[in-house]
């Protein structure tokens, strides 16, 4: 919106409709001004099936769910919608506007209907595929955008809120849409070009990006694919390169799931895939990615040229970046796994910035190129799904994803590598068995399963519990409103009213000693205090002797629960989301 607009009394100002809910912590848009004075809806256009195998173009079981709406707070007239590839090229009449204002009109009935639309923008998962990109953003209008593929039964087919989480993320080299006919063969029907294994811990403390080497020479197993006539058998290839386990011989997504669990012994859930459009649209929706070069690069296949130092790209630029090889490195394929690791951490940290997820219309882009671009499975191939498991990948603290690559031994023919067994297979079991990568996060693991055990044990009564309060928040009477609530609410009889901290707190503590630990779990439970809050003593209290809570600046109010999460460990393997490692 230009300033003359910002200013007129008759506009909103597409930032001011994104509200923080605070009940729910998620940004919600606010239509109901501009609901009632908006032009007559659009006519959709009804949308076939448009059937499509998403790695070799050859009719699939592929589907657009739902239809396409105007963007909200926009009414756009009746149109035919375009296919994927116009959309994918950014074709204007194909595209859908970021949000825009409607016009105000006062004391109207909000509209139900267009109340509020949830976007998940605090909570915002990604994945990129390094080389492709994809990523999770929940919003209703987007459900039309995802590409969907039956995987005939490859993969666990769903996925836990209380276990470990495997999703294979696959980028094709599928040379289709506009631009990227000049990118090798355009009439290849791609291969698994990079592919990563992305395991999420059962406490969602922790992740693991496992990058297998294109050129690995393995084992394709037997695969059942769905088309349009049926189901169709597409026999094992014995020592052949991974990356062909999708698209040759009408291979999808499927065959390389079953290729991976081969592989690893892990099995995934589903699958997430997207093409070269995908880098070049999302770098470009946030505004380009910082990257970092040790030295000049100039790679004549790639078409990447820039000077050493820290650069920020997108769109085309982004591109040649991710598939540069002949330049960094060792000049291969290993070596073009590390700069897409160090591009990856570099988008998912711009994608977790205040700057992206404070702007409507970034994250509207963001949400319409990731979503285009993805092809998934049919068990999240609607946006509440994925929205359900991007909520639980949104959990891990981006510093805690560590990257790493199948471990592997050069092949006589230099071309190829293949897998080194003793280093491999103990890297699999760790997956296998949910087992985080470093020992700093077993020790902070086991720190952390310490500290749990605090809550763990038999409670005293209410009226057993001894407590003297301490108010060392920034709210003035914060200790009197909790001695009230105690005494009058729970029946903490035996509490007491201390006043201020000799000090003020960012956090709320509970000191305790060993003998009073029943106590101590008891008000824990009362006030919703976190294990990270009970601090033990060594020795054992005497007489009447009282545990002291001193309230800090987590403090919301008396009978409000004191919640915070506990640290989540963090873990150094080679590359971390959170750090910039230039590409040598």
């Amino acid at each position: 919106m230009d300033a003359q607009s910002r200013g007129r009394a008759d506009e909103i100002d597409p930032a001011d409709q994104w509200v923080l809910n605070p009940q729910t912590g998620n940004y919600e848009l606010r239509l109901d001004q501009s609901a009632q004075h908006s032009s007559p809806p659009r006519s959709t256009a009804a949308r076939s099936t448009a059937s499509k195998n998403a790695a070799s173009g050859t009719p699939a079981p592929g589907s657009r769910q739902g239809r396409r709406t105007a963007a909200p707070g926009r009414e756009v007239p009746g149109r035919e919608v375009p296919g994927q590839r116009s959309r994918r090229a950014g074709n204007a009449s194909g595209g859908t506007n970021p949000p825009t204002a409607g016009r105000r009109k006062r004391k109207q009935p909000a509209s139900r209907k267009k109340k509020a639309l949830l976007w998940t923008g605090g909570v915002m998962a990604f994945i990129v595929v390094a080389g492709s990109v994809g990523a999770y953003l929940v919003y209703q209008h987007f459900d039309s955008n995802l590409n969907t593929v039956d995987v005939a039964g490859a993969g666990s087919g769903g996925f836990n809120k209380d276990q470990a989480i495997n999703i294979l993320l696959i980028g094709t080299d599928k040379r289709s849409g506009e631009g990227n006919d000049g990118y090798g063969d355009k009439n290849s029907v791609g291969h698994a070009d990079t592919t990563i294994l992305f395991h999420v811990s059962k406490d969602r403390t922790n992740a693991t990006a496992l990058s297998i080497p294109r050129d690995l020479i393995t084992d394709i197993p037997v695969c059942t694919t769905k088309t349009g006539d049926g189901e169709k058998d597409i026999g094992g290839t014995r020592k052949t390169r991974f990356n062909e386990s999708l698209g040759q011989e009408g291979r999808d997504p499927g065959c390389t799931m079953r290729t991976v669990e081969e592989i690893t012994g892990v099995t995934v859930d589903h699958f997430m895939m997207a093409d070269f459009n995908a880098v070049k649209s999302m770098t470009t929706a946030v505004g380009g990615v910082e990257v970092c070069l040790a030295k000049d690069i100039n790679d004549k296949d790639s078409k990447l040229n820039l000077p050493a130092g820290k650069h920020v790209i997108k769109g085309e630029q982004a591109l040649a970046f991710v598939r540069t090889r002949h330049s960094v490195g060792f000049g291969g394929d290993l070596s073009r796994i590390e700069i897409q690791q160090q591009f990856l951490s570099s988008l998912i940290r711009k994608m977790k910035s205040s700057d992206t997820l404070s702007s409507p219309t970034k994250m509207w882009d963001l949400a319409e190129a990731a979503t285009t671009a993805l092809t998934v499975d049919n068990g999240i191939g609607k946006i509440s799904r994925l929205r359900d498991l991007g909520m639980e990948l949104a959990k891990v603290n981006p510093k805690n994803i560590t990257f790493a690559t199948v471990p592997v031994v050069d092949n006589t023919d230099k071309a190829t590598v293949l897998l080194n067994e003793s280093k491999a297979q103990p890297l699999f079991s760790m997956i296998q068995n949910d087992t985080s990568l470093t020992e700093v996060k077993e020790k902070e693991q086991d720190a952390k399963n310490k500290q749990s055990a605090l809550l763990k044990g038999p409670r005293a009564a209410a009226s057993d519990v001894r407590v003297a309060v301490f108010n060392g928040s920034e709210k003035q009477g914060a200790a009197l409103s909790t001695l009230t609530w105690l005494q009058n609410e729970e029946g903490v009889l035996k509490s007491s009213n201390e006043g201020n901290a000799p000090a003020k707190l960012a956090k709320t503590t509970l000191t305790y000693a060993p003998n009073q630990a029943d106590q101590a779990r008891k008000l824990a439970d009362l006030m919703g205090l976190p294990a990270t809050a009970l601090k033990p003593g060594t020795k054992d209290a005497v007489g009447r002797e009282a545990m002291t809570l001193t309230l800090g600046s987590d403090f919301k109010g008396a009978g409000v629960p004191i919640t915070g999460p506990a640290k989540a460990p963090e873990g150094v393997q080679k590359v971390e989301a959170d750090k910039q490692v230039c590409a040598k």
